[in-house]
């Protein structure tokens, strides 16, 4: 006996060794690459603070593929480095120079500048509709309603978490706030009924495939619509004021149809294939559902009220963006459920995952700003319209799209990767002669949904079902990949031709 037990004390400690000395190469891993990256010679016409900045946040990417601390924690080191040593990193010599510039004060204020962003405060407040969800056990009552028709097969759940988001997306201009802060909730509460929980070997039963299954559709209706997703609506604005081009609703719909319903129609599926669930066929679970139902009894008050809350602010989100910011109409419903007993302070101080992942997706934003702020953006799309000279319109116009959509790694932000990139892109397909501008325009603008998809941090939904602990980083990372070049070729072989013919 004590033999065994010698060597079941050794065996642990044989088996920690290789991935403590993992920890520490990808701990040592970003801040190589960054400072590789810091001693490569800067670039002709870029700015030396602009190439260190580039360095340092490369460095966070690099952290947030390998995962060796929280993400949160690597994006918050990368922003106090770069305040700390703002004045090589951030700020301009002509800013430097100005008596009247603070340069402690403004370094500070750009720190913080991602925590001011609705978007991460609309990805708070749907954390909050998902506590109000679980507390009330409204999201369980919908969950066992969904698993009593559909539940069956997972395949089946795949196809109607697709279709529910396609029915909410060409009245909510807020991805977020349609797939983080309606279905997300709903389909948070599927996972453990079929014994599959967050973070735990089981989760490959089948909330894996599930929380794939949503993004990607919130991401495939961001592209379907011009009303589905805020930076369409910018995109809109930037290619009238850039090529005087417009593009209508119905245009934009008929110009990504045939890809859109092939990816909607097939995506469920191809995810079953990439990413299988564990649990294919269950028979008893529906009937197991029946019988919950039945225990769970009438709605209760908190249901009731939760059910009223949560319509508002779909009716906000759809019907008054234009008065209220969706993520105002979040916290708005946030606060009536504390003043109504739906939620306490406490559901809101004790939410981790909701407050994690708030720091982390506004560190990568006031990240993915600064590259712009610098004037790295900027050149590189000076540096990319040298490089299309002499090249065809065609392959002038997949070029471009291919930058534009592999950019995307470089952003935490649609909003923010439309502003910095979609001008420089537009401008130097207008340079190229013989270029079909309006097929041009479309192919760029339409992208900006199903770009999305390649990054935990890609699209406004994205950090909340990296967060849900059904996700792990490599699987995010590889399935991202995999998706997103999926996407990308349907745009090119299907996209390309169907908008040249049409337009």
């Amino acid at each position: 006996m004590s033999e065994i037990t010698k060597t079941a004390v050794k065996e642990p400690a044989k088996k920690a060794e290789p991935g403590k000395k993992n920890r520490w190469i990808f701990l040592a891993l970003p801040v190589l690459v960054s400072v590789l990256l810091l001693l490569v010679p800067v670039p002709a016409g870029l700015e030396p603070y602009a190439w260190h900045f580039f360095a340092i946040f490369v460095g966070v990417i690099v952290g947030l593929i390998f995962e060796p601390l929280p993400g949160a924690v690597i994006g918050l080191t990368g922003v106090v480095v770069i305040a700390l040593f703002s004045q090589w990193l951030l700020f301009s010599p002509a800013e430097l120079a100005d008596p009247k510039f603070k340069t402690a004060a403004q370094a500070f204020k750009w720190a913080v500048s991602g925590f001011g962003n609705s978007t991460v405060w609309l990805i708070f407040g749907a954390f909050m509709f998902a506590a109000g969800y679980d507390k009330t056990h409204f999201g369980r009552r919908l969950a066992l309603i969904l698993v009593k028709y559909l539940g069956r097969r997972s395949l089946t759940l795949g196809y109607a978490i697709t279709f529910a988001d396609l029915l909410l997306a060409p009245f909510t201009p807020s991805n977020t706030a349609r797939s983080g802060g309606t279905i997300y909730p709903i389909i948070a509460n599927l996972p453990p009924l079929y014994g599959s929980k967050p973070n735990d070997p089981s989760a490959r039963k089948i909330g894996s495939y599930l929380m794939w299954v949503a993004i990607t559709a919130a991401c495939i209706t961001s592209s379907m619509f011009l009303s589905a997703l805020a930076p369409n609506l910018l995109a809109l604005g930037i290619v009238n004021s850039v090529t005087g081009i417009n593009i209508s609703w119905g245009t934009w719909f008929i110009a990504f149809l045939p890809v859109g319903l092939l990816l909607l129609l097939t995506m469920p599926l191809l995810a079953y294939w990439f990413y299988p669930p564990e649990v294919k066929i269950n028979d008893e679970v529906p009937r197991w559902a029946t019988a919950e139902l039945a225990k769970l009894g009438r709605m209760s008050r908190h249901e009731i009220l939760l059910l009223v809350f949560v319509c508002c602010a779909l009716a906000m989100w759809i019907f008054a963006a234009s008065f209220i910011e969706p993520a105002m109409a979040a916290l708005l419903v946030v606060v009536l459920m504390l003043w109504t007993g739906v939620l306490n302070w406490n559901d809101i101080t004790s939410n981790k995952p909701a407050w994690n992942t708030f720091a982390w997706f506004a560190t990568l934003v006031a990240l993915a700003d600064g590259l712009s702020r610098t004037g790295f953006i900027a050149w590189l799309g000076k540096e990319g319209a040298a490089l299309m000279g002499g090249i065809s319109p065609g392959a002038a116009t997949i070029a471009l799209l291919l930058a534009f959509y592999l950019l995307h790694y470089l952003f935490a932000s649609t909003t923010a990767h439309t502003t910095a990139l979609l001008p420089a892109m537009l401008t130097i397909g207008a340079a190229i002669p013989g270029i079909n501008m309006q097929v041009f325009c479309l192919l760029m603008v339409t992208s900006l949904g199903v770009m999305g998809i390649i990054t935990p941090y890609g699209t406004g939904p994205s950090p909340i079902y990296y967060g849900s602990g059904y996700l792990p980083t490599k699987d995010y990372w590889r399935l991202g990949t995999i998706f997103g070049a999926i996407f990308l070729i349907a745009l090119l072989v299907i996209g390309y031709p169907w908008m040249m013919m049409m337009f």
